[in-house]
């Protein structure tokens, strides 16, 4: 329909709010391959993860806070599952590619039920975790997913705090930019339309009907890399029997599947006999780890569902 009538579609706001990233990718980075971007897009989740963090609260209560406070909506679904961050991650991705991602070939997790522990966890061992939007061009093709994610801490994403946002794209000629900014609210989506509002009233009055193109129909579409595929590193939160061997057997099975383990830490012994243990690895696809996981979970040395989250070093 906008080719058809030669109208313009312009939609800043639709994505981080008053960042300019929709812009940038459609004009200013026009000379870059896109290689990978990362983004911190939406402000509840990213709320709800500071206070939890900063206060030491627990997902449900912060949660109210959230919504006490305006900055979470009454049916939060969209935002905390995941899928706000997922519909932004497609638009990125189709932008930054020049072709439709469908919203169905997303892995997505939200943050919903995500426990004090592994806040608390990750901070010991030097990380942050954020609900990430990760966009990855590799020699298989093009991966998109969403999901909660351990940071180092000392990178700049793991700094943004808040009800703000911010999307790390890395080109092949610029390599990394920033774009930071508050996600949402009046202001800063009003920035945002004007901004549209202002050039499209100048193409006007050079006599131009459209600007740059939303998707080019040039652009092959490329293939779309399986979450099976995608590696990454892990984060593990096991409930072990404090017996001699046990962490073996679970070492014995991560090795079958062909995944090696960074480091272990054991916490202290629980009054019901089982114990905290939590372990990082190296990488691994998602396939191996998943049947290693179920095949961990299977053990009868295993008092709950084990916790798994990945893990970025951005490498």
């Amino acid at each position: 329909m906008r080719r058809k009538k030669g109208a313009a579609l312009e939609f800043e706001a639709s994505v981080g709010g008053g960042i300019p990233i929709i812009k940038s990718l459609r004009e200013g980075l026009v000379a870059n391959r896109i290689d990978a971007m990362y983004g911190i897009l939406n402000g509840t989740c990213n709320y709800i993860l500071t206070k939890m963090e900063r206060g030491e609260l627990a997902f449900d209560a912060v949660l109210k806070e959230a919504q006490a406070a305006g900055f979470a909506e009454a049916e939060p679904s969209l935002d905390i599952d995941g899928w706000d961050t997922a519909h932004k991650a497609t638009l990125l991705a189709s932008l930054a590619y020049g072709f439709p991602v469908p919203m169905k070939s997303l892995h997505v997790e939200g943050i919903r039920g995500l426990a004090t522990d592994e806040i608390r966890y990750a901070a010991e061992l030097g990380y942050r975790i954020k609900l990430l939007a990760i966009v990855k061009h590799t020699a298989e093709g093009v991966g998109v997913r969403v999901h909660p994610t351990l940071l180092p801490r000392e990178h700049m994403l793991a700094s943004v705090d808040g009800v703000f946002n911010a999307v790390l794209v890395s080109g092949d000629v610029v390599g990394d930019t920033l774009y930071y900014g508050r996600g949402a609210g009046r202001l800063p989506t009003a920035s945002a339309v004007l901004a549209d509002i202002a050039d499209v009233a100048a193409r006007l009055v050079r006599g131009e009907k459209t600007g740059v193109p939303v998707i080019s129909a040039e652009h092959e579409a490329l293939p779309l890399v399986p979450m099976a595929n995608v590696e990454s590193r892990y984060y593990l939160r096991l409930s072990l029997l404090d017996k001699p061997n046990v962490l073996a057997r679970v070492a014995t099975i991560l090795g079958n599947h062909e995944i090696s383990i960074a480091s272990v830490i054991q916490k202290e012994q629980r009054r019901d006999g089982y114990v905290p243990v939590i372990v990082l690895t190296h990488s691994s696809t998602e396939k191996n780890f998943a049947a290693a996981l179920e095949e961990i979970d299977g053990l009868d040395v295993v008092g709950a569902p084990t916790v798994r989250l990945r893990i970025e070093d951005f490498e």
